[in-house]
């Protein structure tokens, strides 16, 4: 019989022809073992790091087009369903043959579940889906309408808000860093328990069992404005606790995250997973990784700093959040938007050169719709925008009154989007217009050159952060694009924005106020961007999950809310392409 229990998971990561992910947490070492009654299996013993257990095993055999239900065994002993369990099956789904249909839910920012949090928060968005794919699954209802892939965008924890559960368990260790923030987690092991508050929420335990998942970073499973300028960095590389909570993030988010938003060969081929599954106990490879994504992105901006070329300061080999995968015909690219970014005011940009290129060689291909996934929006309310693009040019000024008067406005306010990464920005842009433009105008920077792919159906930029909801439509004056292209921004899952912030967000899509801020910044000499958009439903402000559906060539949106009683509503749906 085994010792070992199951703590968090089984977690349903990826679902790849025949093979799947499922991710577990255990409270001791243990070979885990998940069995399908069709013979599909897999097993992995678990891997150790400080103090803390974790299997990713890789399920193999699995029959198209079916919904097999399978099992978690630790040394042989049965641990999922675990039993008297009430709720439906766990099972794995795999797409049949031909299928070019992709159903993708979408969101972030997701507090912990009401009874955990200090604040009275309306009903949790992911909670109520999934009680409400229960009931479908309970009461015999088929595969329509069942999610292909559930994509968080970032937030998935708090480490720098924790609940009142998290912060009694702070107070009482008096082990933590010398100045550790006492209400915020810096140690691997206070990460461990932001996991294990918010997915063994039931309604999410079972959801994420059962639908795959991936998943990229905010500021928050770090800290509120992470990398959002270089000053910032300085100032916070300087607290004597950030070294143990930088490193302590990254390895935890690699843990618990990204290691599940690879495919099996990737997992495979992944060189920090080689070493972790080697280790007898993988917690110095853990930390010692950690520090090092960390230090690769400051030393780029040093570099920078000193005068390098862009070629002259990569770090080969740099670690890679960002990600891509494909569900039938639609290509999804997800992007890191915080960890990578280059501070270096000559060089602002949200990604570097080499992470940039892989990206506009991901959207080329043969598909019908691209969804790039970005926890920041790409496109807000314009009168947020041009406010953003104002102070980005500010806090690179020569005065020092006025840079560091920019700098503080930007951390009040958390001026830190795309917008304020202009470059970047019209990159974005410029992108977009050439895959929308038609075969000509692929691939890459290269005009004509390479295979000519289809033109995408549709192109949709999935963000969240902002806590509000809203569907946005771009065009770009410098030609018709014959690609519809939308920023569909779905946040909270589980969280509230502050009541005198809304008209403010609000007044940010009028024109009145979009055309002064626009003023602003071109007293700043700042162009206009190269993309026109406009609101086409929101903003809402409740909790809410989003769907994007593709099928053949048709795309659509439905934003849903949560009603005080815990169920959803529909807030928005729009027809993404003509």
């Amino acid at each position: 019989m085994s010792s070992a229990r199951l703590l968090i998971g089984p977690v349903l990561r990826r679902v790849v022809g025949s093979r799947a992910t499922v991710w577990v947490e255990t409270d001791g070492p243990a070979l885990v073992r998940v069995d399908t009654p069709d013979g599909a299996a897999g097993e992995a013993a678990t891997f150790s790091a400080f103090g803390h257990h974790y299997a990713m095993v890789v399920v193999d055999g699995l029959a198209p087009g079916r919904a097999t239900p399978y099992q978690v065994l630790l040394d042989g002993e049965q641990v999922w369903p675990e039993p008297g369990a009430t709720f439906p099956p766990s099972v794995i789904r795999t797409r049949p043959a031909g299928d070019h249909g992709a159903r993708l839910i979408f969101g972030s920012c997701r507090e912990t579940t009401q009874h955990a949090t200090a604040r009275k928060l309306p009903p949790d968005a992911l909670d109520a889906y999934s009680r409400r794919l229960m009931a479908s699954a309970g009461s015999g209802g088929g595969a329509d309408g069942w999610p292909d892939l559930i994509v968080l965008l970032g937030d998935q924890v708090y480490a720098d808000q924790t609940s009142p559960t998290v912060r009694k368990l702070l107070h009482r260790r008096r082990d933590r860093s010398a100045g550790a923030p006492a209400d915020q987690v810096v140690s691997f092991d206070e990460y461990t328990k932001l996991y294990l508050e918010s997915w063994r929420d039931p309604e999410i335990r079972w959801l994420l069992s059962t639908v795959p998942s991936v998943m990229i970073f905010d500021d928050h499973e770090i800290i509120d404005d992470w990398n959002t300028s270089r000053p910032w960095r300085a100032e916070t590389h300087r607290q004597p606790w950030w070294p143990e909570r930088i490193s302590s993030g990254l390895a935890s988010y690699w843990v618990y995250q990204h290691l599940g938003n690879l495919e099996p060969d990737e997992i495979a081929a992944d060189p920090v997973y080689a070493k972790v599954v080697a280790a007898e106990d993988a917690t110095s490879v853990l930390r010692e990784f950690g520090a090092r994504v960390d230090a690769e992105a400051t030393g780029y901006d040093a570099a920078l700093g000193r005068g390098e070329s862009p070629a002259q300061a990569a770090s080969p080999g740099r670690y890679q959040w960002s990600y891509s995968l494909d569900v039938g015909r639609t290509r999804l690219v997800v992007l890191d938007n915080r960890c990578s970014r280059v501070l270096d005011r000559a060089h602002r940009a949200m990604l570097p050169p080499t992470e940039w290129s892989w990206f506009t060689d991901q959207v080329h291909g043969e598909y019908d719709h691209l969804v790039v996934g970005s926890s920041l929006p790409w496109l807000l309310p314009p009168g947020i925008h041009h406010l953003e693009s104002w102070n980005e040019k500010l806090a690179d000024s020569e005065r020092p009154r006025v840079a560091a008067f920019a700098e503080r406005l930007r951390r009040a306010l958390d001026l830190e989007h795309w917008a304020a990464f202009r470059r970047s920005f019209d990159a974005l842009a410029q992108v977009f217009a050439r895959l929308g433009s038609g075969p000509a105008g692929q691939p890459g920077d290269r005009v004509g050159a390479g295979p000519a792919y289809p033109t995408p159906a549709s192109i949709s930029v999935l963000s969240g952060d902002v806590h509000h909801s809203y569907v946005a439509r771009a065009r770009f004056p410098g030609g018709p694009t014959s690609t519809p292209v939308h920023q569909l921004t779905c946040s909270p899952i589980h969280n509230q924005i502050p009541g005198p912030m809304r008209p403010l967000l609000r007044l940010g899509w009028w024109r009145g106020p979009s055309v002064a801020a626009r003023a602003l910044a071109r007293t700043a000499g700042i162009k206009r961007p190269p993309v026109r958009w406009r609101k086409l439903d929101g903003p809402y402000f409740g909790n809410a999950v989003s769907t994007l559906q593709h099928q053949g060539r048709t795309a659509e949106v439905t934003i849903e809310g949560t009603t005080p009683d815990g169920t959803l509503h529909t807030v928005a749906r729009r027809t993404l392409t003509r």
